[in-house]
């Protein structure tokens, strides 16, 4: 297999092959490796200009990778085995498919569930060091985990200097901290964006401290380049692009699925691809879906799609609709390209997220209304069952039974649209069980359905359920946090503890979609598990 990777289209041949001679006439790769701004149009050309340094990040790592493999000795040194990264988006989730590939232990931290706060906040001090990342340096959930994890050594009688270590924007709020306080501080380049960052030290910090070959990520990354720069019809970034493209507008989802080991890397493609297309009405949401699922067995929803991800192994009897063969560290490469090339047919901003933050300002308003707490929020809903209770009705009426409102979801969503799931919970080991309620909504339902965990999706499909096609329809699930795990992870320097903080996240997210007219069903419930028993036997009654 070569290192440039590839990808073959296996349906919609025709649709594509008129993208793909479109960006050839047009030179968009060779423009956009040489750090074209123009490439998505006038409005965007602000900021495209400030947000294409990750085309050369392949080639300036080297000297980053020495410098994390220093970092790592000094910690081993140490008797740090624990890495721990708080982080959100492409903060987390590139580090995390990198860890996953060298099967080395990465401990992400991208909740603001207390319950989750506190089973990694309280493991073993003594062995662990923390990876804090932001681009801005002022996210909400990375600046409350930080204060967190800093009392938490403090209390242990360790130095937070040499247990922390930060990666952010020269300039920062982040840096600023760091260097009041003597932490390790790693600066990235300002001219990348955080869902294009899983080449530089947002990627490669936190992974290559966990122990992840980094190097070798990088060399797989560097090879692909030349490729990924040339405007023909092999260049993998250009097919791949082209294919997505031909769906749109006869779908806006698609499943995506790793033929081999589950590392993860679908999950980063979600955010990368709905984060750069979601906005001014258009959008591509991408469904990460396991090879069990009915998406992956020919059982595709309406006009949705299969993209396959193999690493090398084969994956010809798989019925997918486009399969992209490359190692990691040139998969990202080629999804990175490929998204900014999307952007550029679709004609939208690859680099900005106006809804991303329309959300974190309505969460914001929550948490400033003294007219009612998010701790409240629960309360003033019809207790229409002992584990559930309607905080809003799709259906338009909390008075019905849980089948109705979820047929309800279902009705909502536009014959090209989808269904997001999105639990504002502690993930623990529920995670394969709601994937695999999510699977059973599609076969029963027949329409793409996404799974998201709050707050994690809020900086990833967050920006395209708002800003996006008003193709969705929306369950959200909000678990109310027990009184033990509130009181255990509160936030140091705040008058908020972390129940109230995802709470709030959760209303703001909610009343931005409502905002936008997007149907909604939300549903708060004390028992999480209890209330995936109630929607399977919903299901199964349909």
């Amino acid at each position: 297999m070569s290192t440039l990777g590839a990808v073959e289209i296996r349906t919609l041949r025709d649709q594509a092959e008129r993208h793909v001679q479109r960006l050839i006439e047009q030179r968009a790769a060779s423009r956009l490796f040489t750090g074209d701004a123009t490439l998505w149009g006038p409005e965007a050309e602000a900021e495209a200009s400030i947000r294409l340094g990750w085309v050369r990040s392949p080639l300036h790592a080297p000297a980053l990778v020495r410098e994390i493999l220093e970092v790592r000795e000094a910690l081993s040194a140490d008797g740090i085995s624990r890495i721990v990264l708080c982080g959100m988006g492409g903060s987390s989730l590139a580090p995390e498919v990198i860890a996953a590939r060298d099967a080395v232990p990465l401990t992400v931290l991208d909740s603001t569930h207390p319950a989750t706060v506190s089973r990694v906040i309280g493991a073993d001090p003594s062995r662990t060091a923390v990876v804090v990342s932001s681009k801005s340096g002022s996210t909400i959930e990375t600046r409350s985990h930080l204060a967190a994890f800093e009392a938490r050594f403090a209390a242990a009688g360790i130095d937070a200097a040499d247990r922390i270590i930060l990666v952010t924007d020269p300039g920062s709020e982040l840096q600023q901290l760091g260097i009041e306080r003597g932490y390790r501080v790693f600066l990235a380049d300002p001219d990348v964006g955080g869902r294009y960052s899983a080449l530089t030290a947002f990627g490669l910090v936190p992974a290559g401290l966990a122990g992840a070959n980094i190097a070798g990520l990088v060399a797989e990354a560097a090879a692909a380049l030349p490729g990924l720069a040339a405007d023909d019809a092999e260049n993998g970034a250009v097919v791949l692009a082209s294919a997505i493209a031909a769906g749109v507008p006869d779908a806006y989802a698609c499943a995506l699925v790793e033929t081999g080991e589950r590392l993860g890397l679908t999950d980063w493609i979600e955010q990368l691809v709905a984060e750069s297309t979601g906005k001014h009405g258009t959008g591509i949401l991408p469904i990460s879906v396991c090879p069990a699922d009915p998406e992956a067995n020919g059982a595709l929803p309406r006009s949705g799609r299969l993209f396959a991800l193999s690493y090398g192994t084969s994956a010809e009897s798989m019925e997918a609709d486009v399969l992209v063969t490359a190692p990691l560290g040139a998969q990202l490469l080629i999804w990175e390209a490929a998204t900014a090339l999307l952007c550029s047919l679709l004609r939208v901003n690859p680099f900005d997220q106006p809804d991303v933050e329309s959300a974190k300002l309505a969460a914001q308003a929550v948490l400033t209304d003294t007219r009612i707490t998010p701790a409240d929020a629960a309360s003033v809903a019809d207790a229409a069952h002992p584990v559930y209770r309607i905080l809003h009705s799709a259906a338009g009426s909390s008075a019905r039974t849980l089948g109705e409102e979820l047929d309800a979801v279902r009705r909502g969503a536009d014959p090209k649209g989808y269904v997001a799931i999105q639990i504002f919970a502690d993930r623990g080991d529920e995670v394969s069980a709601w994937e695999a309620l999510r699977a059973a909504c599609v076969a029963v339902w027949q329409v793409p359905v996404s799974l998201g965990w709050g707050p994690r999706f809020l900086h990833s499909t967050g920006q395209l359920h708002k800003g996006g096609p008003a193709v969705g329809s929306y369950l959200q699930i909000v678990a109310e946090s027990p009184q033990q795990d509130a009181d255990a992870a509160f936030i140091p320097g705040q008058q908020i503890g972390f129940a109230e903080l995802i709470a709030a996240q959760a209303q703001g997210d909610r009343s931005v979609l409502l905002e936008r007219g997007r149907p909604v069903l939300s549903v708060s419930t004390s028992d999480l598990g209890e209330l995936r028993l109630e929607i399977e036997s919903a299901l199964r009654s349909e």
